[in-house]
């Protein structure tokens, strides 16, 4: 079928909205008319080079909508509302099988390779030249082929624009919180990064009854907008930072979330944990980044430090979770969306997200 997408040719742009040619779903695929696609750090670092994928590649990843057509052995059904999550877990090899599936191999394999699960690319320009997938979905698009091990189905009255921050930002960041960091009732909590992953973090925190919750951001508008969502305690990032955070929280915060992807803000979350307390990273440096840490710490102090990649979640049990949480009002993740973008807007709204001046922006194709 013929459809458009946003792709990017060579690193640092620009991204192009150009026909594609959309081959039918293979064997356990889906053909997904995508109702809206969030703008992710993730698809700014392969904009920027931070992150090196194989070029030309249709950008998007935080993706949701309608069912058209499964392929065989698909396990859905044309109408079912679906979220897209950004790692197609095979079910079967030893990560997936311990119940790890952010993890699985050979869906890290297909993600690098910019393929589908099956090794497939479904995409072809109207030279035959076949485009790459991102991370599976390639969401900045009319129409998506994509592995049914990336779906996760969804409520239909669920806004599509709501739906998608499920897919990445709310299971990156409620999952860092409840899963990795694992904070409770009257937990003292710092995030570092307040976009949509660390704004999903916060309000996972609240949700779990954090009694404090300081926020850290370098612009003013994103610690105001924390305040609006729960934080008690907004601070502005910078070299006094670990001392401030520990002064509002009497030696350090015993859970510290940093989504940032910046080594010298992680080690600052780290200095800002107290002893025994536990910093959980979510954020996505360059590969040629080093963490630089006091060592003895670790032992001394009983620290933890962790990752945290797709929020340690199963999105075909978290998703759902999540969104119980969401109606029942302790996530309002809706509160994350600061713009509605046309499918030919995305170039422009990566300039503003790259600025600091958004959260999240959906693209409705």
């Amino acid at each position: 079928m013929r459809t458009r997408g946003a792709l990017l040719r060579e690193v640092g742009g620009p991204l192009e909205v150009v026909d594609l040619e959309l081959d039918p779903p293979g064997p356990g695929e889906l053909l997904v008319g995508v109702g809206a696609t969030g703008l992710c750090h993730s698809d700014l670092s392969v904009l920027d080079g931070s992150r090196v994928r194989p070029l030309p590649m249709v950008l998007g990843h935080e993706t949701a909508g309608e069912v058209l057509e499964v392929g065989e052995g698909g396990g859905f059904a044309p109408g079912d509302h679906v979220v897209l999550s950004f790692v197609p877990a095979c079910g079967a090899c030893r990560r997936c099988a311990a119940g790890r599936p952010a993890l699985c191999e050979p869906g890290a394999a297909a993600n690098r390779e910019g393929a589908l699960l099956s090794g497939a690319r479904r995409l072809r320009l109207p030279d035959g030249t076949r485009p790459h997938h991102h991370l599976g979905v390639s969401g900045f698009a009319e129409h998506v082929v994509v592995s049914a091990r990336s779906a996760t189905k969804v409520p239909a009255d669920l806004p599509f624009e709501v739906a998608a921050l499920f897919g990445c930002a709310v299971l990156t960041g409620a999952g860092a919180v409840l899963h990795s960091a694992r904070v409770g009732p009257g937990d003292v909590v710092a995030v570092f990064g307040l976009g949509g992953v660390g704004l999903a973090a916060l309000l996972a925190a609240r949700a779990a009854g954090a009694a404090r919750i300081v926020a850290v951001d370098l612009v003013a508008g994103k610690r105001e907008l924390a305040l609006r969502l729960g934080a008690t305690d907004a601070v502005a990032a910078g070299p006094d930072v670990v001392e401030v955070v520990r002064e509002l929280t009497g030696g350090g915060a015993e859970k510290v979330v940093d989504t940032t992807g910046a080594p010298a803000a992680l080690a600052q979350a780290y200095a800002a944990t107290a002893p025994g307390g536990t910093t959980v990273t979510v954020g996505l440096p360059h590969p040629d980044r080093e963490l630089v840490l006091p060592a003895l710490s670790l032992v001394a102090e009983e620290r933890t430090l962790r990752g945290s990649y797709l929020g340690s979640c199963v999105p075909g049990r978290d998703i759902p979770r999540f969104i119980a949480l969401h109606r029942a009002g302790l996530l309002p993740v809706e509160g994350l969306l600061t713009g509605r973008l046309a499918l030919e807007e995305v170039g422009a709204g990566f300039d503003r997200l790259a600025g600091g001046e958004a959260v999240r922006q959906v693209v409705v194709p």
